[in-house]
């Protein structure tokens, strides 16, 4: 993600900075290596004991694992932009630091020439009160000073409330990015803990079963060839954003998925959209719940090659509509990317970006 940090400054004092940042850097850090490493209270990293067949529990478990993968995608996106923004929070209160340090020298050197002459005026003596703010509400002594004078102390006194603003403001976003990275090490190891049960059975069925399991989708199976004797023919569809990403999520069929990935080399299934529309030229969000409403809806009978098909009421799986009645998606750890039927898990929505 491109930041929007503004530039340093030529001439800013490389101490204030470093040490707002080293700060800012330090408590995040601090933050993530305390993070706790266990999944949420209630979840476990085996699959509870239920009913049906080998391929339902391990249905299942990639099924959790997807959606445990979609809340740590959507922490990890919301930690990148916190960090951005205390980055620029930080930026903003060592620039508000070197204003007010630069006043306040100003000042000071009108109180020193003062003193030298044997009267230093009260109102400059405010430079070195604890509670300068509040005496200037109070006061009536500013008259003694000249108009300039007063504007530079009034003037001082409200960039030091900005500082302080702008402190507490980086205070909380540090917070919120503490909390994130968090979440980001509590999805992370419920999705690794949902992956290695389901690897566990995954090897404990004998060869063949496991080779059919690859052959078929989490919901329905379907035949061990290819999905159609004909796939989609996309050469005339025109050239639309739409349709370019549905080029280019045809060419990354047979890529691996890893979850958490956004390609180029291997994809999770919001992972792979994201890629495709941006190889489009369009931003899409990162997660599959974010992804449903980027977009107009539409029904699947009007569907076309680019449309962006949703599963299940929690929005927890994507695919791309190519056509022909297909999709192309990212299906779980160790398939690749490749075509399925539209249809071939309960449908939330189907989005036109």
């Amino acid at each position: 993600m491109a930041s929007h940090r503004r530039p340093t400054q030529t001439g800013r004092s490389p101490g204030v900075r470093s040490a707002v940042l080293s700060a800012a850097v330090a408590t995040a850090a601090a933050a993530l290596s305390a993070a706790p490493a266990t999944a949420r209270p209630g979840d476990t990293a085996e699959a509870p004991a239920a009913p049906g067949t080998v391929k339902a529990q391990l249905d299942r478990l990639y099924e959790q694992a997807e959606r445990a993968t979609e809340r740590f995608n959507a922490a990890d996106e919301r930690a990148g932009t916190l960090k951005e923004q205390v980055e620029r929070a930080a930026d903003r209160v060592a620039r508000g630091q070197e204003k007010v340090n630069r006043m306040r020298s100003a000042l000071g050197m009108v109180a020193a020439a003062q003193y030298r002459s044997g009267a230093v005026d009260p109102a400059l003596q405010l430079l070195l009160s604890s509670d300068a703010d509040g005496y200037l509400d109070r006061a009536t002594t500013l008259d003694r000073v000249t108009g300039r004078q007063a504007g530079q102390l009034r003037a001082l006194l409200a960039a030091q409330r900005s500082l302080r603003q702008e402190r507490e403001e980086a205070a909380r976003t540090l917070a919120e990015l503490e909390d994130s990275r968090r979440a980001v090490e509590r999805h992370k190891h419920e999705v690794e803990g949902k992956l290695a049960a389901a690897r566990r059975l995954l090897n404990s069925l004998p060869e063949a079963d496991r080779a059919e399991y690859t052959r078929s989708s989490r919901a329905e199976d379907r035949p061990a060839g290819p999905l159609r004797s004909v796939l989609p023919d996309l050469s005339g569809i025109g050239s639309g954003r739409g349709a370019a990403a549905a080029m280019a999520v045809r060419s990354a069929v047979g890529s691996p998925y890893a979850w958490g990935a956004t390609g180029p080399g291997a994809f999770d299934c919001s992972g792979l959209m994201q890629w495709a529309y941006g190889r489009a030229g369009v931003g899409l969000p990162r997660t599959s719940q974010a992804q449903r409403n980027a977009g107009r809806h539409v029904s699947l009978a009007e569907a076309r090659p680019g449309d962006l098909v949703i599963y299940r009421d929690d929005a927890s799986h994507v695919g791309m509509y190519v056509g022909n009645g297909q999709v192309v998606h990212a299906p779980y750890p160790g398939a690749r990317v490749r075509y399925d039927p539209a249809d071939m898990m309960p449908i939330s929505s189907v989005t036109r970006p």
